[in-house]
């Protein structure tokens, strides 16, 4: 609002009440009347008013407020703010009802809902408020029905409360539920997985034990059935051994043959003989020296005549 729109306000100041009546509002400066604090007593009668807003519910100071002839068709939720408020004039508004709030307007003292399309029950409460008796008996009587009001609110508020924290409980136990059932579940499948592999490793083991029994008496079957021949010398090896056993007894008979030349001729001192008597001589000390050569000559020995 404009400065001049302030002072316009403050012109409408007599004392400690602010008449904006007759001034053909559609809404409510509220911000411009809450700088006026002191202004006690609100006249917005006969204006074009059909809501008011919710920071109406901010002018906690006001004592005395008229929205007579007006559009209202409801008021703020939190109209209950108002708590400072003892004289309230509706008449002549468009309202069926009240917020369950109007039951925290403890100080109200004075009331007038006249000419207003209020609700069966709500109409009954108020009366005619003809006088200022009757307007205070509708104050009276409107805060007391209210009231109840907001107890009932209250209750089924609680009862609500009550409900879902009841279902809330519910719920929890529900899904605790739930996943207990699956940890069973996935502990009988553990279980029911470490069995089958269990099963599965002992017949494995059982068959290999099977297949080894099998091989064994298999192979007993067969050494009792094949026994084990000598691999024949084949005609060629037979023939090399032959030969070379030929020749090393050919070899032996004539180192015999020398040797006894030399020991029983007169070539014994020749040099082509001192070699063979030299072995003949170590060869017979050592076999002397055999305990087994010793007494098969021994026997040798005693045999001859």
């Amino acid at each position: 609002m404009s400065k001049s729109k302030a002072l316009n306000l403050r012109d409408k100041i007599s004392e400690n009440e602010m008449d904006l009546s007759l001034c053909n509002l559609m809404e409510v400066p509220v911000r411009e009347l809450a700088a006026f604090p002191k202004a006690t007593a609100l006249d917005l009668s006969c204006n074009n008013l059909s809501i008011l807003p919710l920071e109406f519910c901010s002018l906690t100071h006001l004592v005395k407020l008229d929205l007579s002839k007006n559009q209202l068709s409801s008021l703020p939720v939190d109209f209950g703010r108002l708590v400072a408020l003892q004289h309230l004039d509706l008449y002549n508004n468009k309202l069926t009802s009240l917020p369950v709030s109007f039951s925290q307007l403890r100080s109200l003292k004075w009331l007038d809902l006249k000419d207003n399309p209020l609700e069966c029950t709500l109409a009954k409460v108020a009366g005619d408020c003809l006088d200022e008796k009757q307007c205070k008996q509708c104050a009276s009587r409107v805060l007391q029905h209210m009231r109840a009001v907001q107890e009932e609110v209250d209750k089924e508020r609680e009862r609500r409360r009550l409900k879902e924290k009841e279902m809330e409980k519910k719920k929890e136990a529900q899904q605790r539920a739930k996943e207990a059932r699956e940890r069973e579940a996935r502990k009988r499948e553990k279980a029911e997985e470490k069995e089958r592999k269990r099963r599965e490793y002992d017949a494995q083991k059982a068959a290999r034990a099977a297949q080894e029994r099998r091989g064994e008496q298999k192979a007993d079957k067969s050494g009792k059935d094949h026994p084990v021949a000598v691999k024949p010398v084949p005609k060629a090896k037979r023939s090399l051994l032959s030969l070379l056993s030929r020749l090393l007894l050919l070899l032996l008979l004539g180192l015999f043959g020398a040797l006894t030349v030399c020991q029983l001729t007169g070539l014994k001192r020749e040099a082509v003989c001192i070699p063979l008597n030299v072995l003949f001589e170590e060869t017979l000390s050592w076999a002397w020296g055999q305990e087994v050569v010793r007494m098969i000559l021994q026997k040798l020995s005693e045999q001859q005549p």
